[in-house]
Order: C-alpha cells, then sequence, then structure tokens
C-alpha cells in the first residue's frame, strides 16, 4: 500500500456545496415548465377518462398528451441528464456514483481510499469509481479471450489487460476527508505514481511526473464532495478535470498504466474493489 504524505492542511473546513446556478432564473423556469406539463398530462388523463363519449374533446387531449410524452423538447433533455438514471452507492461513506459516466462509459466497480494517521486510527480519505466504454471493452475483451470457456476467462488477469489496453477508462475521486488540501493530494500523487512509474518505465521518469502532479495547482479547492475524473482517452491521454473542470493533460502510456495500477492493479488502493471490477470484465464476454 503505498502511503499518502502528511500531515493534511486543516485550513479548509468542510463545506456544503450548491451546484452553480441552482436558483437561476433559468432553473426555476424550468421547474415551473416541468410542473404545469405535468399538471397538464393529469388533467387530460382526467378528461379523457370522463369524456370518452366527446369524439373531438377526446382526439384533441389524446393528441396533447402524445405531444408531451413524445416530442417535448424539455422530457427529452431532463431524460438524458447525467445523473438522471441508476446510481451506485459507496457503503462505507454514503456517496454515490451515476451507473454510466459521458454516455457511454459504464460502472465497473467502486471502492474506497483509506490512510492510517500517526499509526491510531485510519481516515475515509475518498472514495472512487472505475468506469471504462461498453463496447470497447466487449469488442476488445472477446477479440482476445471469445473463444474461452467462462471458467478459463474467469482466470485471466483482464484487469491487467485493461491497463494496457487502448480502452477509454475513467477513475472518478470524490473526497470523503473534508479538511484535505489540495498540495496532500498533489505530495500523494508525486509518492504514488511516482512508484509506479518507476515500476513499470524501468528509469527516471521525474519530467513526466511533475507534468501530471503540477495540474494540482495550490489555487483549487477540494472541499468534501468535490470530484477529481482521471480519464485516460484514446491515443494514451491523460485528461484531468475537478468538479468537470479541465486542468490538464498528458499524453503518455506510461502514465496512464501507472495512475490505474493503483485502482485495478497488482496492489490496489481497495482489493475488494478489483475483485470486483475482474468479474464485472468476466461477466462482460460471458453473457
Amino acid at each position: 500500500m503505498v502511503s499518502l504524505r502528511f500531515p493534511f492542511s486543516f485550513s479548509q473546513p468542510a463545506t456544503t456545496r450548491v451546484p452553480s446556478g441552482a436558483f437561476s432564473p433559468a432553473n426555476i423556469a424550468c421547474s415551473v415548465a416541468v410542473s404545469a406539463a405535468i399538471g397538464a398530462g393529469i388533467s387530460a388523463g382526467i378528461c379523457l377518462s370522463q369524456n370518452s363519449t366527446s369524439p373531438s374533446l377526446h382526439n384533441a387531449l389524446k393528441s396533447l398528451l402524445s405531444n408531451l410524452s413524445h416530442s417535448s423538447p424539455l422530457w427529452g433533455s431532463l431524460s438524458l441528464s447525467e445523473g438522471s438514471g441508476d446510481v451506485v452507492t459507496e457503503s462505507k461513506t454514503g456517496f454515490s456514483f451515476p451507473a454510466v459516466l459521458k454516455d457511454s462509459q459504464g460502472l465497473l466497480g467502486i471502492g474506497l481510499r483509506r490512510k492510517a494517521v500517526f499509526g491510531l486510527k485510519n481516515i475515509d480519505v475518498y472514495a472512487f469509481g472505475v468506469y471504462a466504454d461498453d463496447s470497447d471493452i466487449k469488442n476488445f475483451l472477446s477479440e482476445k479471450y471469445g473463444t474461452l470457456s467462462t471458467t478459463e476467462v474467469k482466470q485471466k488477469n483482464m484487469t491487467q489487460d485493461l491497463m494496457e489496453s487502448d480502452v477509454s477508462v475513467t477513475v472518478r475521486l470524490q473526497i470523503v476527508y473534508g479538511k484535505l488540501s489540495i498540495r496532500s493530494v498533489r505530495n500523494a500523487f508525486e509518492d504514488s505514481v511516482g512508484n509506479r512509474l518507476k515500476k513499470f518505465g524501468g528509469s527516471d521518469n521525474k519530467e513526466l511526473l511533475q507534468k501530471f502532479t503540477s495540474q494540482f495547482k495550490d489555487e483549487y479547492k477540494i472541499p468534501r464532495g468535490s470530484i477529481i475524473d482521471l480519464s485516460k482517452e484514446k491515443g494514451y491521454v491523460l485528461r484531468t478535470s475537478i468538479d468537470g473542470k479541465e486542468v490538464g493533460s498528458v499524453q503518455s502510456q506510461l502514465l496512464c498504466r501507472s495512475i490505474l495500477d493503483l485502482y485495478i492493479g497488482d496492489e490496489p488502493f481497495d482489493s475488494k474493489a478489483k475483485e470486483d471490477i475482474d468479474l464485472k470484465l468476466a461477466s462482460a464476454i460471458t453473457k
């Protein structure tokens, strides 16, 4: 288990964040429109059932209901918004992860990064979820293991294949420890990712490490609930964002593999999460 450097900065108290624009006129208007649409649909349904003997009224109301349920842009935008679908909750922290990210990346597993403080107690640092593109996974793994039996597939180290492949993968971190500073995150990655770069690179990769860790600048605040996305994109580009804002990108297969190794490698932060991801990958080609 790699270390998370301490002491943490305690200058940032935990805060409750309200999404930007939650009470803007546009959002209020949207809520009113939704309520009006629902009310219209209910009223129309009642009238439809009570006036079935009037053909003209029946047809007019039927048309209204059809337009509301099928052609309204409002309903379409609501159904496609991220987070409107299923979520999976990390049981120890209560933090939830959407089942689908970026429209095509399915959740493979969730886990928890914990750290012992001065040997006295463990603290929950952040919860994490690992996502990968569904179609890419199926195509990649089926091509490699499609002829094997279910038993043989489960014996393969598919997370190793995922780390080395050019499949799009995102690791989403949700900050649990409210007094964690961005400096602590930067220092922790310097240790953990630095060790992996040496492990896989076999040489000094200080410049590559610095390109990655320099993205976590001191001005960024990460109170409890903040989200950090580490996304491996096609062409082995690692893109980093904090609360939805991109803070940098680095193209390096070695760096992408080193990052993923923290979560699905031989010595992951959460071994149970890695086991779950192995099973999910195996099921992708044995269904």
